[in-house]
This record gives structure tokens, C-alpha cells and sequence, in this order.
């Protein structure tokens, strides 16, 4: 008679040790003597190890996915006023007005919320100084105290940040409108008129959280009332909003840009905003990791990044398409196997020549991997007829179904042509 003798080995947690002693520094558990952690390529980084940082968007390229944020003030801190500069990583996620957004849909002056891991080690201690890479002197200066993350994980602007943690803003009072005359200016036309709006952040439980805050109201603040548009007046005392403030950074809580008074109102925003979402993401594909790569059978495993709606994943299976009112003609739609379209792309997400370089294969299976932060879950297998050398584990890549149509982008999208 055989005996099986089964042998269990408890692994770690990233991050712990056995005694659960901390190895990495964290924003709750900010001992300086434990490293920041740095992001592995081709892995999804644990969301617990990201430094927070809040700011006010000041540039970015929506096509390279880097951003330029003037990071909040806080006392005692240098570089008040200083930007950070930061990449998106590959998985990163941007929301706005609590729906998945790329980085075009973020208006210049948003206040936004983010989680950034530091750059490489062997990248902090050079900078570029007159167009050459020089070793750094040791002292930041008047850079932000956040100047070494350079990674960002996720992006929120302030609809989003609270609508996620089911938090919402309450009136508590508005003060009389003041006209503030700016410049030099004396006659009336140059003047900006400003109300004080204090509110307090609340639960679902209708609890507070923290104290209150007196923002800024503008003559130029856009009020979202029902299916159209308010004005300041409708803005009275209990009233729940969310709302987006610009400013920030500079003049206490800061000036609010848009408001949104009633839940009609926020939800058109978001449903707006998703539909942009989707357009984007049909016309350039789902990003995510290669996983895996069966050479001999030329099988990719590719898992999806949670920047996405998950709603697109249902399209992966060819679906009906009548139902969706696709071309019955021009194509045979019998009962073919599940196809679709691989596209290598860049870091940032930016493709070749996504007409040209795209190969064709079956989906062999649609499955299910653990949901983490940055990893969507989702995992499909593709027989391709030809593997590319950007099909690799750990590379990315954009996918197709085939139901999407694979259409030229606009000439800056593309990195052919710029090697």
C-alpha cells in the first residue's frame, strides 16, 4: 500500500516576512529605514506599496501617458508649488467623473488624486541638466518632495476619488456673493464674482468625515442639475453634490469648476463619460500582458489590464451580429471559432502601425485569473498564424476582436516612423 505524505509550505506575503515584520515602506508605516518598493516588469505591483500624492494637473502627453501634476501643499514640506512629473505605467488606470478615462479626457487646472511608486534606484541619482545626464548634487532645491515618483499606478479626479469610496459632499451654508477686483483693474467688468461654499464630506451612513472645508465659488462654475444645466443659485444648504475643483494647490480647498446637485445629474456624467471610454478602447484595442507564449503551437496568453470597462470583455466571444448590427453580407459569420487581432505595442500603449502589424488567430479559451489591482481578471488564449518578437512574456499588447474594426490612427499615435 502506498502512503501519500502531503507537505503544506506556507509562503510569505510580498512584502512580510514570517513574524509579519514589514519589509517595504508604506504611507501608513512611514519608516524610513525600509525601501520603497519597485515595480517588476511584466508583474502587477501590490496596490498597499504605492505613495499617495494629490495635485493639480498642470500638462501632460496624453500619447506618451505622462503627466505633470503641482503637487498639494503641506506644511513643512519643500517644493511647495513644484511639479511632479510621472509615466503612466502600462496598467495604470485614469477615472474621470467615475469612469474609466484616458488622459485626453482630463481637462488642464483638475484637481486630481493619485498612487505613484518610485522610480528605478539607479535613475535617482541623475538628472538632466542642460541636455546632458548628470550625476545630482544631492540637494532637491525647490523640487517637489515627491520628485522620485515617477510611476504612476491610478489617477482619479475628485467626482471619481469620492464616488468610489461612497463618500459625497453636504451643503452646509453659502455665503453672500463678493466681487474681488483682480489686477488693477477698477470698473466692474474685470471683476470676479466669488461665493463661499462650506461643505463636509460624508458617508452613506450620512456620518462626517473630518471637518469641514469652505471652497470658492465662480461665476464661471458649471452647475449639473437633472438632465441639463443649474445655476449657483440652486445650490442650497443639505443639498448632497459631488463636484471638481481646480486651484487647489494654491488658495486653501480651493475653486470649484463643476457641480453636480442631484444623482440624475452625476449619472449622465458617467454615462457619458463611459461611452467616451468605450469609442476609445474599440478603436486601439484591450491592453494587457503577455503571460505566456506556447512557441510550437504559437499560443499567446494575454491577461487584461483593469483599466477597462468590463463590459468590453464581453465582446471577446464573436457575438450575434445582427443583434449588433454588423455587416451580414460582406463577411461569412458561420460557426466559426472566437477570432481576433494581436497588436505589440509600446509601455505606453502606443502601437507600431496598428494596420500592418496586426496578427490574426482563435481564441482557444476565455478564462479567469485572481482579480488584483491592475490585473482585470481576464485571460484569453489565441493561436496566432504568425508570433512576433513583441509577443513575449512580459511584453504588451493590444487586442481585437474581431468584431472591431483594426482602422488607421491619427499619424502622432503611431511610433512608425519615429525610430
Amino acid at each position: 500500500m502506498k502512503i501519500c505524505i502531503l507537505i503544506f509550505i506556507l509562503l510569505p506575503v510580498a512584502g512580510v516576512v514570517a513574524d509579519d515584520t514589514p519589509v517595504f515602506r508604506t504611507d501608513g508605516n512611514p519608516n524610513n529605514s525600509l525601501p520603497w518598493f519597485e515595480p517588476l516588469d511584466g508583474e502587477f505591483p501590490p496596490e498597499e506599496y504605492a505613495h499617495y500624492v494629490a495635485g493639480e494637473l498642470i500638462g501632460f502627453d496624453h500619447i506618451e501617458r505622462t503627466v505633470k501634476l503641482r503637487v498639494d501643499r503641506q506644511d513643512g514640506r519643500a517644493g511647495k508649488d513644484e511639479a511632479l512629473e510621472a509615466t503612466m505605467l502600462p496598467y495604470g488606470s485614469i477615472h474621470y467623473r467615475n469612469a474609466p478615462a484616458a488622459l485626453r479626457d482630463l481637462p488642464i487646472g483638475t484637481h486630481l488624486h493619485g498612487w505613484f511608486y518610485i522610480r528605478p534606484e539607479e535613475d535617482r541619482f541623475f538628472e538632466m541638466r542642460n541636455g546632458k545626464l548628470q550625476r545630482k548634487s544631492g540637494k532637491q532645491g525647490n523640487a517637489s518632495a515627491e520628485v522620485d515618483f515617477t510611476r504612476c499606478f491610478r489617477l482619479e479626479d475628485d467626482f471619481s476619488f469620492y464616488a468610489r469610496k461612497n463618500q459625497i459632499w453636504k451643503v452646509e451654508r453659502i455665503e453672500p456673493p463678493v466681487a474681488v477686483t483682480e489686477g488693477n483693474f477698477t470698473d466692474l467688468s474685470h471683476r470676479i464674482i466669488k461665493k463661499k461654499l462650506t461643505v463636509t464630506i460624508q458617508g452613506k451612513d450620512g456620518k462626517p468625515y473630518g471637518e469641514s472645508k469652505v471652497f470658492d465659488l465662480m461665476d464661471s462654475t458649471t452647475v449639473f442639475k437633472g438632465n441639463g444645466f443649474g445655476a449657483l443659485a440652486d445650490i442650497e444648504p443639505g443639498q448632497l453634490l459631488q463636484m471638481n475643483v481646480t486651484w487647489a494647490t494654491l488658495f486653501g480647498p480651493g475653486r470649484v469648476t463643476d457641480v453636480w446637485l442631484d444623482e440624475q445629474s452625476r449619472s449622465l456624467a458617467t454615462d457619458r463619460q463611459l461611452k467616451r471610454h468605450h469609442r476609445h478602447i474599440r478603436e486601439r484595442g484591450l491592453p494587457g500582458f503577455v503571460t505566456a507564449v506556447e512557441d510550437r503551437k504559437r499560443v499567446v496568453t494575454i491577461t487584461f489590464f483593469d483599466s477597462i470597462d468590463p463590459v468590453l470583455f464581453k465582446e471577446l466571444p464573436n457575438p450575434n451580429p445582427k443583434a449588433l448590427g454588423w455587416p451580414t453580407k460582406e463577411y461569412n459569420w458561420g460557426n466559426v471559432a472566437s477570432k481576433g487581432n494581436i497588436i505589440a505595442v509600446r509601455e505606453c500603449l502606443m502601437c507600431y502601425n496598428q494596420v500592418n502589424d496586426r496578427k490574426g488567430g482563435n481564441i482557444l479559451k476565455i478564462g479567469k485569473v485572481p482579480v488584483i489591482p491592475g490585473c482585470s481578471g481576464v485571460q484569453i488564449q489565441v493561436q496566432c498564424g504568425i508570433l512576433l518578437e513583441g509577443f513575449r512574456p512580459g511584453k504588451i499588447v493590444r487586442f481585437f476582436p474581431a468584431t472591431w474594426a483594426v482602422a488607421p490612427l491619427p499619424k502622432e499615435e503611431e511610433f512608425h516612423g519615429r525610430e
